[in-house]
């Protein structure tokens, strides 16, 4: 499996951002509604799973494991499908059955090879992740940034959940037809 070097910063403004990354000269990739289904492993693992994700170009299938909240302490091993609805159809038969299906709406800029993430997920405010190659990749990155390291968390999206008051490890679904609800 690979190290994901990853952090987050919680509560962004996204037209700020956005104008930040732009005069930073980052690049801009994609903006696009993603939808995942998530299933437990046979035998059931705490804080380990498989994600089924689509940004309705890209679909992957992905082992996470979540070893600590740390910048280094997820794990995956990810690959790339043709086919959303094929994938899941294939992790069924196989005796995986989805637990929840999840959207967000992901913005993405690429600035020195390192991937940042503006974040909006239903029900919480926009956050920021920011992956790269290696810890330091990262914490160049806040620098860039003007971020301060004490803004950071390395919360996976559950304990962001949770950090928001909603019970983190059961939303199973997560859509945005739940905010029009509310």
């Amino acid at each position: 499996m690979n190290t994901e070097y990853e952090v987050r910063v919680l509560e962004i403004n996204h037209d700020e951002m956005v104008k930040k990354l732009e005069s930073l000269g980052a690049e801009f990739k994609f903006s696009a509604l993603q939808q995942r289904l998530v299933y437990d492993l046979k035998p059931k693992c705490d804080n380990k799973w498989i994600r089924l994700r689509t940004n309705g170009t890209t679909s992957t299938i992905t082992i996470k494991d979540i070893e600590a909240k740390t910048v280094d302490g997820t794990k995956e091993l990810e690959i790339e499908v043709s086919d959303f609805e094929k994938a899941n159809e294939i992790l069924e038969v196989l005796g995986y059955h989805n637990r929840g299906f999840q959207q967000n709406k992901r913005t993405q800029y690429i600035l020195d090879g390192v991937e940042l993430d503006l974040d909006r997920w239903p029900l919480i405010p926009e956050y920021m992740e920011i992956e790269g190659e290696s810890e330091e990749a990262v914490y160049n990155c806040l620098d860039k940034l003007g971020i301060d390291k004490n803004e950071i968390v390395t919360l996976d999206v559950a304990s962001i959940y949770t950090h928001y008051g909603y019970d983190g490890e059961h939303l199973a679904d997560l859509n945005f037809e739940m905010e029009e609800n509310k």
